[in-house]
């Protein structure tokens, strides 16, 4: 792909977004002037399939030539908001089959915004197909599907993203910046993530016919097929172990990919968690209302607890990390940080960069995250970089893949009451047979679970 110019007038006005552009590498923001615009293929059109996709239309040249969605209304709305906001004005063309979207078009890009138990078949095959991939968090619902996509995007030299976009909020990167690595903490031996987000639904509807707009065959695909008991999207999905893993799998990795970042952390050297439904007892949701972690390292343990009832521990943070350091304290989240020093000492606060005035279609945008818009920007600008340069992204898969795995090898923790020990190279439990048993699910027929050494 040929080399295409960069304007840094259009973006570097703030200290948090210079800072966050040097931080990872990128020269500027809105990329103009391609030789040829990226052609892009969005794979689930719901919620932030379309927030993901038009943060990309925003900072750089695209032509999205193709939608995928199981539900014929979501993606004919998709359709339109995507014609009027791609440069071009054309309609994307429609497709219920990914795979015959990926067979039938050239893409450079494949966002893949569906929900957890479809991201590994899609990501392997659109890389397999000849396009570098950014794919939603977390990346698998098992183990071993992570393993083969990391293996699938090396094998087919594609550059593949992960939506860990804390990773390039200008306001966390400042913090990394001028106070874990500045050395302000000083030794850091405790970290405490949480969410207390009233987020599980947990509702009792009815049974129900499937309606005409919808493929549910295809929507479930290698999952377990539930009856269906009404539209999945947006969060009743998430209620359910049989596409995801809960607010763990949902919420945790969030902030543990952060704190691993900052602080530099590979994999745990071992992981126990214990929880379960203790007050949400009534509706169908199978998911815990209550749990708690430990991912242990050297002389470091990084705890998270959530509980989506009760009050939070902080309300100023209610989904957050906090890094407890000898010297001083940073407390975190997505909309702002505050460290405070051990003793005498300037305590510091920043909040959350927003972009309302210079992209005034966000404020019309529906359902979307203001205070994340330009954290993914950053976040899409950093993946178009690695793409040009065939380098790595900083949300490369490998370490989407550690984040995500290690939070359900939290849930199987919990579901076997012992601690697991991972071996990323032998891809096994250490001495642990049962547990071993669970870190590939088993595909509904006739989908085939991806085999890191077959991919």
């Amino acid at each position: 792909m040929d080399k295409f110019n960069i304007n840094r007038r259009q973006f570097l006005y703030g200290s948090s977004a210079a800072l966050a552009l040097t931080a990872f590498g990128a020269q500027g923001m809105d990329l103009v002037n391609p030789a040829k615009p990226y052609r892009v293929g969005l794979i689930g059109t719901g919620w932030y399939g379309k927030s993901d996709l038009f943060r990309l239309i925003q900072v750089a040249p695209v032509e999205v030539i193709a939608l995928c969605d199981v539900d014929k209304n979501q993606l004919s709305e998709a359709a339109k908001l995507v014609s009027q906001r791609q440069k071009s004005g054309k309609t994307p063309r429609l497709y219920g089959d990914y795979q015959k979207m990926l067979s039938e078009n050239e893409l450079d890009i494949v966002l893949i915004g569906t929900p957890d138990h479809w991201h590994s078949l899609q990501m392997i095959d659109a890389v397999k197909a000849g396009a570098h991939v950014y794919v939603q968090k977390p990346i698998s619902v098992d183990v071993m599907e992570g393993e083969a996509m990391v293996a699938a995007a090396r094998k087919y030299k594609k550059v593949v993203q992960v939506g860990t976009q804390r990773k390039s909020t200008p306001h966390l990167i400042e913090a990394k910046k001028n106070i874990v690595d500045a050395g302000l903490l000083g030794k850091i031996s405790h970290v405490e993530m949480c969410c207390y987000y009233h987020m599980k639904a947990n509702g009792n509807p009815p049974v129900q016919a499937v309606p005409d707009f919808l493929d549910y065959e295809m929507w479930t695909g290698p999952a377990p097929m539930r009856p269906y008991d009404g539209l999945p999207h947006v969060r009743w999905w998430r209620t359910f172990n049989e596409y995801g893993n809960g607010i763990m799998g949902d919420m945790c990795i969030h902030m543990f990919d952060t704190v691993r970042w900052m602080l530099k952390l590979g994999w745990p050297k071992k992981i126990s968690s214990t929880g379960g439904i203790y007050v949400q007892k009534e509706g169908k949701s199978n998911i815990p209302d209550t749990q708690s972690a430990i991912f242990e390292y050297d002389e470091l343990n990084c705890v998270w607890q959530h509980r989506s009832w009760g009050t939070p521990a902080d309300p100023a943070y209610p989904w957050s990390f906090t890094l407890y350091g000898e010297k001083g304290t940073l407390r975190a989240s997505t909309m702002s940080y505050d460290f405070t020093p051990q003793g005498k000492g300037e305590k510091i606060h920043k909040d959350v960069v927003y972009e309302k005035e210079k992209y005034p279609e966000d404020l019309t945008e529906d359902k979307i995250e203001l205070n994340a818009a330009p954290a993914t920007r950053l976040h899409m600008l950093d993946f178009l970089s690695a793409i040009e340069n065939s380098s790595r992204p900083v949300a490369d898969i490998e370490e989407g893949h550690i984040s995500t795995a290690s939070c359900i090898l939290a849930n199987l923790s919990m579901q076997t009451g012992r601690p697991v020990v991972y071996d990323p190279k032998k891809r096994e439990i250490v001495g642990d047979r049962e547990a071993n048993a669970l870190l590939a699910r088993k595909y509904r027929s006739p989908y085939t679970h991806p085999h890191p050494d077959k991919v």
